[in-house]
């Protein structure tokens, strides 16, 4: 990200934000996997993320123990999701681990749809408000200008977008909310490959983004 851009500063505290809410285990599973894929392509975070951890951690062993009513259960899930085997992907792939075991298949067993030129989406979950989705965007195009009702958090996997905020390069979160009204660009020199976890519906703006918002 530019780290020139003056609204830099709001963004990293929105991503230490972001940071503390994965450490306490307090976001969706959509938006968990998107931070834990973050901090598989980018180490600065793992750090700041291991200390809100570690001092959870400690929080923990000061409290009273409580009896687990599904026990079974909730070690099933823990041995299912930290199983090395599900974990282990090609080096070339652009889907770090979280994200490969959260979409359960290859990139290229994904079957895009069409939403504008330029710009093919899939849909990866949607629950309980909450709509994950892989963005694969070509070259040179962008998303039309839109503005948000709640928040967009987007990580890209490979290639570079930019908007009135800042570049952002694979391993990059770009956070948006109801403030902002943006129109994301990617760069000329390759496709951009992106996931993205909404809470709200978008809303495109500007006289062409109005027409196309009729259909999405």
């Amino acid at each position: 990200m530019n780290l020139s851009n003056p609204n830099t500063k709001i963004v990293n505290t929105k991503l230490d934000e972001l940071y503390a809410r994965f450490a306490a285990g307090k976001l969706s599973q959509p938006m968990h996997v998107l931070v834990a894929a973050h901090l598989a392509m980018r180490g600065e975070g793992r750090a700041y993320v291991s200390a809100l951890e570690g001092l959870a951690g400690g929080m923990l062993e000061r409290t009273p123990p409580l009896a687990l009513s599904n026990r079974d259960a909730c070690l099933k899930g823990i041995f299912a999701a930290t199983n090395p085997a599900a974990s282990q992907l090609p080096a070339q792939s652009l889907m770090p681990a979280p994200l490969h075991d959260f979409l359960g298949k290859d990139l290229a067993d994904i079957k895009w749809r069409r939403r504008m030129p330029g710009l093919r989406e899939y849909t990866v979950s949607k629950q309980n408000g909450v709509e994950a989705n892989l963005y694969l965007i070509k070259a040179g195009h962008g998303i039309p200008s839109h503005t948000h009702e709640g928040s967009e958090f987007t990580l890209v996997l490979k290639g570079s977008f930019f908007d009135k905020v800042g570049r952002y390069t694979a391993g990059d979160i770009a956070i948006a909310d109801s403030e902002l009204d943006h129109h994301p660009i990617v760069d000329k020199d390759e496709d951009c490959l992106c996931y993205a976890v909404i809470d709200a519906p978008l809303h495109l703006t500007g006289p062409i983004g109005r027409i196309f918002d009729r259909f999405m």
